[in-house]
């Protein structure tokens, strides 16, 4: 008798399939025919999961440079600024004031005490901060080590500007009176704009 035979019940028909023996080995069975790949997938998972894989290089993140507040940095310098050519005034008036009054007893001659004013190096001084200000800045984008390269160019202008008065004076108390007014200028920048650039860092 045939799964399709007219004269069986039609549940039958359908119900036993296409073998009609149930003795027969099903022709679709739901394990036995993927159990093969089944064991082959499971054999290649291992061989994959075994075998040394390629190290993938990393790249190592950028170390981000901190970034220099503006405001605050501004400020910092016109401050310095402000210091440093109050600090020059001071000095070159006492300097004016001392010798005058050794001028006034004419015991040691008349002496004029330096080139210029007081006012004068007050003025320098200030144009000197915002120029050092400028630089360091510049330096700070440009360079790996802003404050270094900044202390060696300060350092060596502040000694061509206390040298130069002392060779080119023509009477020592002018050279010796305004080489001291640049060093009171020269060394408050020196050491304050890289003081304030350093605490004007913003670190992210």
């Amino acid at each position: 008798m045939y799964p399709n035979d007219p004269n069986k019940p039609r549940t039958q028909r359908f119900d036993q399939g296409y073998n009609a023996d149930p003795q027969a080995p099903q022709a679709y069975p739901d394990q036995g025919y993927q159990q093969p790949y089944r064991d082959n997938q499971y054999r290649d998972d291992q061989y994959y999961a075994a075998a040394p894989q390629p190290a993938t290089p990393q790249r190592r993140p950028k170390p981000r440079r901190p970034q220099v507040n503006p405001g605050m940095y501004i400020g910092g310098v016109l401050a310095t600024a402000v210091v440093t050519a109050l600090a020059a005034w001071l000095v070159a008036w006492i300097i004016r004031l001392i010798i005058t009054r050794v001028n006034e007893t004419g015991a040691l001659g008349v002496w004029n005490p330096m080139a210029n004013d007081e006012y004068w190096f007050g003025v320098v001084a200030f144009f000197c901060a915002i120029f050092a200000g400028a630089l360091w800045y510049v330096l700070q984008l440009a360079t790996p080590a802003p404050n270094q390269f900044f202390k060696w160019i300060v350092g060596l202008l502040v000694v061509a500007a206390m040298l130069i008065p002392l060779l080119l004076s023509l009477e020592w108390v002018t050279g010796i009176s305004t080489a001291i007014v640049h060093a009171v200028i020269g060394l408050p920048i020196m050491f304050l704009i890289p003081a304030m650039g350093t605490k004007s860092m913003e670190h992210h």
